[in-house]
């Protein structure tokens, strides 16, 4: 754990993205490497009845670890998409925490 899940944005990206992610994001998480994963999820979006382009939307699933590694790690995932897309373009970063207890692996939670 932490799960990264990105939309809009092309497979290859978040492959390229995966690497250097964790290289970079790994001291704020504070756990081994192989916790991270890495989802793309193809979507659709629309507006006003036309399918439309939207800015890469990256949601990460983890465990709360405070306001101050939330706005680093936020910072962090901008910047590398930028430098993979582009950097004039908008990235949303969307953070849900996850509750230990509610947190199974192998059965077991944490």
């Amino acid at each position: 754990m932490p799960h990264f899940r990105f939309r809009a944005v092309e497979p290859q990206t978040v492959q390229t993205l995966s690497k250097p992610l964790i290289d970079e994001l790994q001291q704020y998480m504070e756990c081994p490497r192989e916790d991270f994963t890495f989802e793309y999820i193809y979507t659709t979006f629309f507006h006003e009845g036309e399918v439309s382009q939207a800015y890469p939307f990256v949601e990460v699933l983890w465990f709360d670890r405070g306001q101050e590694k939330q706005d680093a790690v936020a910072k962090v995932i901008t910047q590398q998409v930028r430098g993979v897309i582009g950097e004039d373009v908008d990235v949303a970063v969307i953070f849900t925490a996850l509750n230990a207890s509610g947190y199974y692996d192998n059965g077991e939670h944490y």
